[in-house]
């Protein structure tokens, strides 16, 4: 099941540093679920956000979007 979220849904993100020092999520938050991330598939910047396609140990995927500015973060697509 594929679910597009006509706005995304702010969720709290746990990140350790990355690849050259980046931040990338290794927890997140929805809700009242805490959801591990168990892989980065894909990451990408665009002006204002960065992305991460994430996976986790079920093998369902997310996208969570973070703004550059403000530093938060948002769940903006899941597939299960």
């Amino acid at each position: 099941m594929t679910e597009r979220r006509d706005r995304p849904f702010p969720v709290r993100v746990e990140c350790y540093a990355g690849y050259r020092g980046e931040e990338t999520p290794r927890r997140f938050h929805l809700g009242e679920r805490s959801i591990a991330v168990e892989e980065v598939v894909d990451r990408w910047l665009a002006p204002d956000h960065r992305y991460f396609k994430v996976r986790d140990a079920q093998g369902a995927t997310y996208i969570l979007r973070q703004d550059v500015e403000s530093q938060g973060w948002e769940l903006i697509l899941f597939e299960g």
